[in-house]
């Protein structure tokens, strides 16, 4: 909670040095001041008067909460979609948010966008703009409401698909009627890594050190052996939200490490729901602070080879 004016002089006795927790001016309060100074005759100019930001307990003040929890249905029938691409990498997710005049609940409905692809290994500066054309929709755990993610792929201005678009020949096989006829199946297992941000070490490892032996982490329960319940947790429940055909998720043999499965999908469905399950883990683990990798082997092992001389020598 922060509060507003506050007296020069007699505000900044009650602010001493020495305070670690400021005494609060709530506007009944002072409200209550300013009228007993009026009665008093006292009616200097409010130029004395200073602005007070008050900090809260963990030093900032955080009025977005509310305006990020926001409802806005009830007042527009405009709704946020997130569309969401592949980088160049091939790894790496890219979004960005566009206003839609109603609901949707086709991307057929939805309109083509486009974006700088030279700024994401995608196109050449001369020549930058990539198409984004809309293929899937989820629901938006973030924003809630009718707000859509929107996971798309990526052509040129004259429609042909760009080369880190390996969705488009994917949607070729899988609308082949052969193909069709067989209904493929896909479970997918999803393991990844949560890191500490500024180390880039794994959460629950000792840092610049190594854990204990595997064994306990696996499915362990317990605050030496489980780091990161919460974000897989969140994660869980995001997907179900956003309509994610995600079937369970574990601890990993690793501390730190973690794994959900998305299935039993049918075609190229299997793919843009594990797509949509990474943007939404990068997301929960952006606002968590923590770093996200989808690398198996994230830490390099040190190895060391010692012949049987040098064994020899250490043992005498």
């Amino acid at each position: 909670m922060a509060q507003i004016l506050a007296p020069t002089t007699q505000w900044q006795m009650r602010i001493t040095k020495n305070s670690m927790t400021p005494s609060l001016v709530t506007t009944k309060t002072w409200s209550s001041l300013l009228l007993k100074q009026k009665k008093s005759g006292n009616t200097k100019s409010l130029s004395k008067f200073r602005v007070y930001a008050l900090k809260s307990e963990n030093n900032t003040i955080n009025r977005l909460e509310n305006l990020l929890n926001l409802d806005i249905t009830p007042y527009t029938d405009k709704i946020i979609a997130e569309y969401i691409w592949i980088g160049g990498s091939g790894i790496d997710l890219r979004s960005k948010s566009r206003t839609i005049p109603r609901p949707v609940e086709h991307p057929s409905e939805l309109p083509k966008w486009n974006y700088d692809g030279s700024s994401t290994g995608q196109a050449p500066g001369e020549d930058s703009e990539v198409i984004l054309y809309p293929q899937a929709i989820f629901k938006d755990p973030f924003r809630g409401g009718n707000n859509i993610l929107v996971i798309c792929d990526t052509y040129t201005p004259a429609g042909e698909p760009i080369p880190t678009n390996k969705r488009a020949r994917a949607a070729e096989i899988f609308s082949n009627q052969k193909v069709i006829n067989e209904v493929p199946w896909y479970g997918i297992e999803q393991e990844y890594t949560l890191m500490q941000t500024n180390v880039q070490w794994p959460l629950g490892w000792p840092v610049g050190g190594y854990p204990g032996p595997q064994g306990p982490y696996y499915c362990g329960v317990g605050a030496d052996k489980s780091f990161g319940r919460d974000i897989s947790d969140a994660h869980y429940k995001a997907c179900l939200y956003a309509g994610i055909n995600i079937s369970g998720t574990n601890g990993e043999v690793m501390p730190g490490q973690w794994e959900y499965q998305v299935g039993p999908s049918v075609g190229i469905e299997a793919g843009d729901h594990i797509w949509c399950s990474r943007y939404l883990l990068e997301r929960i683990t952006e606002q968590a602070g923590v770093v996200l990798t989808l690398d198996p082997k994230p830490i390099e092992v040190l190895t060391i080879e010692i012949t049987w001389t040098q064994l020899g020598i250490f043992l005498h």
